[in-house]
């Protein structure tokens, strides 16, 4: 029990954890994941016939990343575009637009946490499939390759201990 909702409930307050919810202003990343769930529920409701959350499986949200493609602000390459390959075009064509990779992770992050919160198990999470990963990684692959940008994963820098040490130790040793 939190501090507050402990003196609420020693002051005799009515309010529920519900209502103490809707009262704080949500975060932006807690808005953005509200407003991404309510657009894939929508999404899936328009579907001919309608798809309950229960029945969604990975290929709703592939297809779901593919209609969230039309709005995209992305410029990719197609393969025949006299700009593929080139991280700065000089001139416009007539190549689609995307969504970004970047977005489309961070949307199935939200849509993955979402999904659980709202009573779906880790084990039959669809955002969480690896077809799913399998998706963003080819989506981040072509348009890397499209933009003349190769994709490679950074590694961590470790630091050596000793060379801190060493470092110290000769900066103390001069100074003296």
């Amino acid at each position: 029990m939190s501090i507050d909702r402990g003196k609420d409930v020693a002051e005799g307050s009515s309010r529920s954890a519900g209502d103490q919810q809707q009262s704080a202003p949500l975060s932006r990343y807690e808005s953005q994941k509200r407003r991404d769930w309510n657009t894939f529920g929508q999404y899936l409701q328009n579907q001919r016939p309608p798809v309950s959350l229960s029945q969604c499986n990975c290929n709703h949200v592939l297809d779901f990343l593919r209609y969230l493609d039309q709005f995209g602000k992305t410029k990719v390459h197609l393969q025949g575009c006299v700009f593929f390959g080139q991280p700065e075009p000089p001139a416009p064509c007539t190549c689609p637009l995307r969504q970004a990779w970047g977005s489309l992770d961070a949307l199935i992050g939200r849509l993955r946490a979402a999904y659980e919160e709202n009573g779906g198990s880790q084990e039959t999470n669809p955002f969480g499939k690896g077809a799913i990963r399998v998706h963003l990684r080819e989506v981040r692959e072509c348009q890397a390759k499209a933009r003349g940008i190769p994709y490679k994963k950074k590694k961590k820098k470790k630091p050596k201990p000793n060379e801190d040490m060493i470092s110290t130790t000769t900066a103390t040793t001069q100074s003296s």
